[in-house]
């Protein structure tokens, strides 16, 4: 918010007046702050700033989708961790851990996304569990992306925004309680130390159970987290500011790995069966610190610099129930990973007016160094002891030689945005990437290479944005240790996108439809482990989504998204070994709808202001049926019947949620109840098509918030 002056002139009768003739002019000055970096505080359901396109924009002027979760909406929800956020997002579906990817493992669009996720707009693709009481809010950019963020792929982008400091004093403290052994508690401490100055500190401690089980130990997946997010700012409301912050998340959890399959479906009657026991774990610790500095040189132009070190260590061994599914003695899963990664970007944008036409340019420059470790636990039973029956300790590897992988990543783009007629503007951006990696077992990589991005736009009215957006994506496959060394060329991917959006109710609810094709070649998703090659040959998801979000009345907000898509694979692998074999896929599997994909998804999510200080809320997350299957092999995993097409498939499921708030100024009391209809409902899907993982069952939680 710009720093204003406003001119009062009292108002006095005339006899008054003239007797006051030496009455001065009332001079009111505006001392709000000046804060870029603090997005969509007070607005709701609806995001209505975002820097996903590296420059402080509202979403509404965007030329692609954007999906913004703001911080209201996470915290009526009730959301702790980044999936729990990414609910809210129509298209999106969960993957498993497979091949060692466990954590945050997405698919969007019916692409996996799992190398673009990222932290206040720096890569963060290291497999861990994000927790976000330390984010702002979460957004997503639809479509390829490379020309603002390197690698990546066609389904989009994720970004979590952190929380900075602000110019007040402002503290608020939630106390969780709930099914299952739920008990969380968090802390968002602001305070103002000068003029300019300011610290923030969020805390949290989190512990959760579940409804499944081992039957003969009485193990269950658990989850234990906390962390701590200090930082503070110098500069605040100046041209100058500087923020220094530290992100650090524990977690010491009893991992899931599902339940299998039979007769193409999940096994319902094992739906609480958990096949870990006491010798289970995941343990990790986060470490990120970032050095923020934006200058402005005037109101039109400004640079934004960003320093960022990264260290996560993990160390995890989970059990996979038997095929048959009929007992559940454990073949161990077992891994160990510690990443480091150093990452400079910086970025400047410039409004000018050249030869009549307003033009919006922007530049940047970026280093990425990325160094990955990959291992095992040893084993330290005795020998004798039962398969199932391990002794790791973390910290305690294999013998054998790990996996490394090293990475530097040169980058360097430019954009335009520029109106050549009233209403009309035609957007414009190229970047260039080199990248050399080393790979402890596959042939090093090298490759230089650009990325587009270009839309062109039509605002005929401030409340109204028409647009047709173009945009490609590359990815050498380094994501993650990933490579198929030089038997394959980069994955590449290119999106259309017709899009419309509009404001109404005086700008306080937003609405956006696409319609989209997203094409893929040589979509690798093997680990660096792994001798396979590549899935499919090319990839297409046609789909048209509708989003809604913000206020209907300054009683009742809404957030709500429908993506429908037909996912396709238009041509099948034919996968290369290092010593030139040549492996066909199923050929049947051409035109066959795409793993873990829905047809459809929908998301709802409403809440009402009934009577004076009490709200109530009410929503549901539904998808159809998702297809889990392997489309890398010969025979595609077993998933034709009779010549038919018929892989294991996840049922589609309505899973409703609901709310009941109490809410005074410094304190409020609320009740969320997850799955009310305790419904049968299964949340992530392994890549091989072996395991599915189910959602909670009927869940509540009573919340406590103390603002002071």
């Amino acid at each position: 918010m710009m720093c204003g002056m406003a001119v009062v002139t009292p108002v006095m009768p005339v006899q008054a007046a003239e007797a006051d003739q030496q009455l001065k002019t009332v001079v009111v000055k505006d001392a709000a702050e000046k804060d870029p970096l603090n997005l969509n505080e007070n607005n709701g359901y609806q995001g209505t700033k975002t820097r996903i396109g590296k420059v402080a924009q509202d979403p509404h002027d965007i030329p692609q989708g954007v999906t913004v979760l703001t911080r209201e909406l996470l915290n009526d929800q009730q959301a702790s961790s980044l999936k729990d956020a990414l609910r809210n997002v129509s298209g999106l579906t969960f993957n498993a851990a497979e091949g060692g990817r466990a954590g945050d493992n997405i698919n969007l669009r019916g692409f996996y996304s799992f190398g673009d996720l990222y932290l206040d707009g720096i890569r963060d693709t290291a497999q861990y569990n994000r927790e976000i009481f330390a984010f702002e809010q979460v957004e997503v950019l639809r479509g390829a992306g490379s020309m603002l963020f390197g690698r990546g792929q066609a389904g989009g982008v994720i970004n979590m925004v952190s929380k900075t400091p602000k110019l007040k004093d402002a503290n608020r403290v939630t106390a969780s309680v709930g099914s299952n052994g739920y008990q969380q508690a968090t802390g968002d401490f602001n305070k103002k130390v000068g003029d300019t100055t300011a610290i923030r500190v969020n805390v949290m401690k989190r512990g959760e159970g579940s409804f499944r089980q081992n039957v003969e130990t009485g193990t269950q997946p658990t989850i234990e987290r906390e962390g701590i997010a200090p930082s503070i700012s110098f500069g605040l409301g100046t041209n100058n500011q500087f923020t220094l912050s530290h992100y650090y998340v524990k977690t010491d959890d009893n991992p899931d790995f599902g339940i299998s399959f039979a007769n193409k479906l999940p096994i319902d009657a094992n739906i609480g069966k958990f096949a870990g026991n006491k010798s289970t774990f995941d343990r990790s610790e986060t470490h990120i610190s970032t050095l923020s500095h934006l200058y402005r040189f005037s109101n039109n132009t400004e640079v934004n610099t960003k320093l960022r070190s990264s260290h996560i260590k993990r160390d995890y061994i989970a059990a996979k129930p038997n095929a048959n599914g009929t007992t559940f003695t454990s073949s161990p899963v077992n891994r160990s990973i510690d990443v480091n990664n150093l990452a400079i970007q910086s970025d400047i944008s410039h409004k000018t007016t050249l030869s009549g036409m307003k033009h919006e340019l922007l530049a940047g420059v970026e280093f990425l160094n990325e160094d990955g470790w990959r291992s095992s636990m040893r084993n330290l039973a005795q020998a004798g002891s039962p398969a199932s029956a391990g002794i790791y300790v973390p910290g305690i590897y294999n013998t054998t030689a790990p996996i490394t992988y090293k990475g530097d990543t040169y980058s360097v783009f430019l954009q335009d945005q520029v109106e050549f007629v009233k209403d009309w503007k035609f957007l414009l951006g190229v970047r260039h990437d080199d990248m050399k990696a080393k790979y402890s077992n596959v042939p090093n990589l090298n490759y230089s290479t650009q990325s587009y991005r270009t839309g062109l736009s039509w605002q005929p009215q401030d409340w109204a944005h028409y647009y047709l957006a173009w945009s490609d994506s590359v990815s050498p496959t380094a994501d993650l240790n990933q490579t198929s060394g030089g038997f394959y060329p980069p994955e590449r991917s290119q999106v259309t996108e017709l899009g419309a959006k509009w404001l109404f109710m005086e700008g306080d609810l937003a609405l956006r439809t696409a319609i989209f094709r997203a094409d893929k070649q040589y979509e690798r998703n093997t680990d660096l482990e792994s001798s396979a090659g590549i899935l499919t040959n090319k990839r297409r998801t046609d789909g048209i989504e509708f989003e809604v979000a913000g206020r209907i009345t300054p009683k009742w907000n809404m957030f709500a998204g429908i993506s429908l898509m037909d996912p396709r694979i238009t041509e099948v692998a034919q996968n290369r070994a290092a010593n030139g074999t040549i492996t066909n896929t199923d050929p049947r599997l051409q035109g066959q709808i795409t793993r873990n994909t829905p047809t459809y998804t929908y998301n709802f999510w409403t809440t009402y202001a009934f009577m004076p200080k009490w709200k109530a809320g009410l929503g549901f997350d539904a998808k159809s049926e998702r297809y889990a299957y392997s489309p890398n092999t010969a025979n595609a995993n077993n998933s034709f019947t009779n010549g038919v097409f018929d892989p294991n498939k996840a049922p589609a499921y309505v899973r409703w949620d609901g709310m009941l708030a109490y809410e005074e100024k410094n304190y409020a009391v609320r009740l969320n109840v997850y799955n009310l209809t305790d419904t049968d409902w299964y949340e992530s899907i392994y890549d091989n098509g072996g395991f599915v993982v189910p959602g909670m069952k009927q869940t509540a939680v009573l919340t406590t918030e103390l603002k002071f």
